[in-house]
């Protein structure tokens, strides 16, 4: 792909599928033209299969790939989110510099081969393992940025305002002092990140981590410094996960988190409400109304018991918008999350194909589409699909896989995300225009992975 171009025999555009493709980006990674129904140019690469724009993955605890799957037994009768997130603790408050670096290398790795082009990092291990500040406040977040540009995944960074255990001023915790800045503080690292964020393949951003995590005054100081430096940045927030948050807030405030929400804060387009479990019908529809991302993160909901989110209410007669992440990474597939999505909404309205849309009867096609646009008004970023001026950020399925060959591009979606298990059917993935994905398979795999086992196998000795 070299000469910047790509023929396609079919290529799923915002529009939906199109047949003989060529598509044509410039040496910035930019999309310049889409043509459908286009001869292949000599010379021209061509595509193994249907191709199909890059999702972003909207929300990411990179650390935390390093304690996937090591919490999963009984510690007590009544096992929640709560319980798993003080053994998450432990792993936060021992991982060093150079073992961030690691986690993220690999977990970048596997994000580029599980389809996805781009990630937000929800960003709060910013202290050394003693609570303070390192030398250079910049230490943990740097590593991100560097692991990301080394694997060539896309970046939007969400620095993270923490600063108390719970509703009404609670004093964080000891467990909690990596994570704990001043306001004005994370305002400083946000401005120091953007400056070095300063290039199309990232972007910076800021994240509340929840309304028990702050209080009314540092919600409004944070939002404000941040127009102060940029007016269009994202602001992604963790909202009404839990059924004990909800009743926490109603305790402190006399209403539902997200309804606090929206009466004390500019929720708006730049908005992403991550999880956003348990709302009223009155909260959905007015959030949805905002133009605000619903961050879903299917798999690790799951894994912790969160619940299951109301889509169609979200996506009723607002057309709410959503998106998919990966969050805790117990699993990190993109076709992974739409295909739990999807189920669990058949599970809770006894109803199949539930995504799918008046204008796409194909759930897979109508959900990327979906997940896409979602995704990218969540990262800030230009990566809105297979059209000019967004980045040539996309995925092109292997047609020769069993469970997609000789299938009309519809279908091979839908048995890419709902037949594949856990055998991507993906050839290659294109980041910016550049092929970071060859044959289902990073240039890093191997070299990443054995420094990731390191890492996590020094981490399991400390837990």
């Amino acid at each position: 792909m070299s000469d910047r171009r790509l023929h396609a025999a079919d290529a799923l555009l915002p529009s939906g599928w199109a047949r003989d493709v060529l598509l044509e980006w410039n040496d910035h990674g930019d999309v310049v033209a889409v043509t459908p129904q286009a001869p292949r140019p000599e010379g021209a690469a061509l595509a193994a299969g249907p191709v199909v724009p890059g999702i972003a993955n909207l929300h990411s605890h990179a650390f935390q790939r390093a304690f996937a799957g090591l919490a999963e037994f009984r510690g007590s009768s009544d096992d929640s989110f709560w319980s798993w997130r003080e053994r998450m603790y432990r792993v936060a408050s021992t991982v060093t510099p150079d073992q961030l670096d690691a986690i993220a290398t690999w977990l970048f790795v596997e994000m580029t081969e599980g389809g996805y082009t781009s990630v937000c990092e929800f960003h709060y291990l910013h202290n050394d393992v003693d609570g303070r500040p390192y030398a250079d406040e910049t230490t943990l977040a740097a590593c991100l940025v560097q692991a990301a540009d080394r694997v060539g995944l896309g970046l939007t960074l969400l620095p993270v305002l923490y600063q108390q255990s719970g509703f009404g001023g609670a004093a964080p915790t000891a467990a909690q002092r990596r994570f704990v800045r001043s306001t004005d503080g994370l305002l400083r690292l946000v401005e120091a990140m953007r400056r070095a964020c300063d290039r199309p393949s990232a972007r910076v951003g800021l994240a509340v981590h929840s309304l028990r995590a702050v209080t009314p005054e540092a919600l409004r100081h944070v939002l404000v410094g941040l127009d102060g430096q940029d007016r269009s940045a994202p602001i992604h927030i963790h909202v009404a996960e839990q059924q004990r948050e909800v009743d926490q807030c109603l305790a402190w405030s006399g209403q539902r988190p997200v309804a606090w929400l929206l009466g004390h804060a500019p929720v708006d387009q730049r908005w992403c409400l991550v999880h956003a479990t348990h709302l009223s019908a009155d909260e959905s529809r007015r959030a949805a109304a905002t133009g605000a991302v619903a961050g879903l993160c299917p798999t690790t909901e799951a894994n912790l018991g969160d619940g299951i989110f109301d889509l169609p209410g979200w996506t009723g007669a607002d057309g709410g918008r959503w998106g998919v992440g990966s969050d805790s990474h117990i699993t990190v597939n993109a076709a992974e999350e739409l295909r739990l999505l999807e189920y669990s909404q058949r599970l809770r309205t006894g109803r199949r194909n539930v995504a799918a849309t008046s204008s796409e009867p194909h759930v897979a096609t109508a959900m990327t589409l979906a997940a896409v646009a979602g995704g990218a008004a969540a990262a800030g970023r230009p990566v809105a699909g297979l059209t000019p001026g967004q980045r040539a950020d996309f995925v092109v399925l292997d047609g020769a896989h069993p469970l997609i060959a000789g299938l009309p591009a519809p279908d091979a979606l839908d048995a890419h995300v709902f037949a594949s298990h856990r055998q991507s059917a993906i050839d290659a993935v294109v980041v910016g225009g550049h092929r970071v994905v060859r044959h289902g398979r990073h240039a890093l795999h191997a070299r990443a992975a054995e420094a990731f086992v390191r890492a996590r196998a020094a981490l399991r000795a400390r837990l």
